[in-house]
């Protein structure tokens, strides 16, 4: 994966310095904080944060891996896709490829999720129905190699992905 010492990171407090401290006050459960209400939503729930693109390309990528070379994997994943096109037909689903393409080594399909209103209906959905299936979670912030190495985040076993390739890729767009 990425190395992490290659990027910068802004404070996550940017934004919120010089407020009032926090109170120590617990919820009844004794162990988490009473947080002090605002009547204000973030509005990460209705929109993603900079610098996810809010725009054409969609928030976050989703890419479902199987082995071709399992017969049962192959058709599970194709079953998946034909469900997440009938219950999810609001997202964009690409088809099932049979082999590997682009920084992918092995078959997998991708969906495409535009608004945190979709990711959070079809992540927690997909931890649930994935089944033997790895996938894939990144998001689209216009630096490739690292949404698909540093940002991404996995359900299942992570498979490489082959960055190499990505840049190469990137390199002859440029």
């Amino acid at each position: 994966m990425s190395d992490p010492s290659l990027y910068t990171y802004p404070s996550p407090l940017e934004g919120y310095q010089n407020l009032p401290a926090l109170p120590d006050e617990r919820n009844d459960d004794g162990k988490s904080f009473k947080n002090p209400q605002t009547g204000v939503k973030s509005k990460a729930y209705s929109e993603f944060t900079s610098p996810i693109d809010n725009g054409v390309r969609g928030g976050f990528d989703v890419h479902i891996y199987f082995l071709q070379s399992d017969e049962g994997q192959t058709k599970f994943a194709k079953e998946l896709w034909e469900r997440i096109r009938r219950e999810f037909p609001e997202l964009r689903i690409y088809q099932p490829w049979d082999k590997p393409i682009g920084p992918h080594y092995t078959g997998m399909f991708e969906v495409n999720l535009f608004t945190p209103e979709q990711f959070g209906a079809f992540v927690p959905w997909l931890v649930i129905n994935r089944g033997p299936l790895s996938a894939l979670v990144h998001p689209n912030t216009g630096d490739d190699i690292r949404d698909h190495s540093q940002l991404a985040t996995w359900m299942g076993e992570p498979l490489p992905v082959n960055l190499a390739l990505l840049r190469r890729f990137l390199k002859s767009k440029a």
